[in-house]
């Protein structure tokens, strides 16, 4: 019997409730030549995401981008008078008897995700108050956010990023588990007014970021606000 098909009679043997015994003895197999087998079954099964506790985004999120088609989705109302191009997302999971928390911190004009924070795993009566110290910077409270605008927001600004030739922060690959997956394209068109705006940050690389533009996208297809041209 090839591996393929030995690996289907233990998916099936597995879902009508087989121990491993049982199996190597119906497949005439030895105990210890089902084991890889069952390991396969198990690393083909779908993930199971730990269920939602909470998701939150900053209510300016929207500013200068353009959003078609999601009119359930929350902050559309913000304008790019008041927005800095800096986006907050907050992910929490159940975890058991406590929750596990993310932060994302994303420059949804240029930059991508600039910083992370998390996994945190708490106590749930602590998650407001982490909630309200990850938000703190912001000039307005969160709110409350579908897991899929998330996710078209952080990867979205990921992708968008990348493109522009920005990798997202190195703490993300450890994070972005919380966001479940993505296999999607984010219907949200990013930099400001569809143009990458580039507004430096206090621990900015600045001249290696300008070169990076002008490298990607070249002079007069970006917009920036720093000390250095």
């Amino acid at each position: 019997m090839a591996s393929s098909e030995l690996v289907a009679c233990v998916a099936e043997l597995r879902r009508d409730g087989r121990t491993p015994k049982e199996i190597a003895r119906a497949l005439g197999l030895k105990p210890a030549e089902v084991t890889p087998l069952i390991r396969a079954v198990g690393a083909m099964a779908p993930k199971q995401e730990a269920a939602l506790a909470g998701c939150w985004i900053s209510d300016n999120w929207s500013a200068g981008l353009t959003v078609p088609g999601h009119p359930e989705w929350p902050g559309l109302q913000a304008t790019e008078d008041t927005g800095s191009g800096l986006v907050g997302v907050l992910v929490a999971r159940e975890h058991g008897s406590t929750v596990s928390a993310c932060g994302y911190l994303v420059d949804v004009w240029c930059l991508g995700v600039k910083n992370c924070n998390g996994p945190k795993t708490m106590d749930r009566r602590k998650l407001p108050d982490f909630t309200g110290n990850f938000f703190r910077t912001f000039s307005q409270p969160p709110v409350p956010a579908p897991l899929e605008l998330a996710r078209h927001v952080v990867f979205g600004a990921v992708d968008y990023a990348r493109g522009l030739g920005f990798d997202p922060h190195p703490d993300f690959p450890k994070c972005q588990a919380h966001l479940g997956d993505w296999n999607a394209s984010s219907d949200i068109t990013f930099g400001r007014d569809g143009m990458p705006l580039y507004i430096e940050g206090p621990h900015d690389d600045t001249f290696r970021i300008m070169r990076t533009l002008r490298k990607t996208v070249g002079d007069g297809n970006f917009h920036y606000l720093c000390q250095i041209g």
